[in-house]
């Protein structure tokens, strides 16, 4: 099993940054992909992005193309996401996950989750 905790949530203005990490800990060698989701009040958990611990390929929702950043350091074991052109619709509280090659193919079969952070982006 893998354990994920993810920092740097908060508050900022729109047009703001935030960047975000996801340290992981334990089975961490069994896991392919690392990927970001988010759930905004009254919500489904929506997929963010993904990157895969090895090769460093990535993928994003469309709603974050050119604005968000996934990236990886494995030396120590973290993940990041870096959100820039923040808008108020991105306030939501943000997870990061781990999981096999299934879930590179399907985001909906992550299975390690962090508890969350929040991002709330105001006007």
């Amino acid at each position: 099993q893998v354990q994920l905790v993810e920092s740097g949530g908060g508050l900022v203005q729109a047009g703001g940054s935030l960047r975000l990490s996801c340290a992981a800990s334990g089975r961490t060698f069994n896991s392919y992909a690392m990927g970001w989701f988010r759930q905004a009040p009254g919500k489904e958990r929506e997929f963010v992005a993904a990157i895969t611990w090895s090769s460093g390929s990535t993928k994003y929702a469309d709603s974050v193309k050119g604005r968000f950043t996934i990236s990886r350091d494995n030396a120590k074991s973290t993940g990041y996401l870096q959100m820039n052109s923040l808008k108020r619709e991105d306030t939501a509280d943000y997870f990061c996950a781990a999981g096999g090659l299934a879930s590179w193919l399907n985001p909906g079969r992550f299975g390690s989750w962090g508890p969350g952070t929040q991002v709330t982006v105001s006007s």
